[in-house]
């Protein structure tokens, strides 16, 4: 079993940034997926960002540009998400997931509790 905990929310002015970070309980070595993805009120849950185990990024149209994902080369358990140039329309609670394809005996996907996102003047 793997716990994911996010941390890093809170309120900033549009325009501002914001650094997430997520927190694996363990350092997974195989294969896997390793994302941020948010949900707004009224609105179901969508991507941000990921990240293969290969280092293959992607993100979603409404982020790029804005936002980088990134393995920490120092603590291969966790997870950045840096956030520049907020808009009032990123405000949503921003939750980290990891997907393990392998190995097999961790193989789930694994969701944190949430963080908020406040972008507001």
């Amino acid at each position: 079993q793997v716990q994911v905990v996010e941390s890093g929310g809170g309120l900033v002015q549009p325009g501002g940034s914001l650094r997430l970070s997520c927190a694996a309980s363990r350092i997974i070595f195989g294969l896997y997926v390793m994302g941020w993805y948010r949900q707004a009120p009224g609105k179901q849950r969508e991507l941000v960002a990921t990240v293969t185990s290969g280092g293959i990024t992607n993100y979603a149209d409404s982020v790029k540009g804005r936002f980088t994902i990134s393995r920490d080369n120092a603590a291969l358990n966790t997870l950045p998400l840096q956030m520049n140039s907020l808009k009032p329309e990123d405000t949503a609670v921003y939750y980290c997931n990891i997907d393990i394809k392998a190995p097999r005996d961790l193989a789930g996907d694994y969701w944190g509790q949430g963080t908020q996102v406040t972008v507001s003047s």
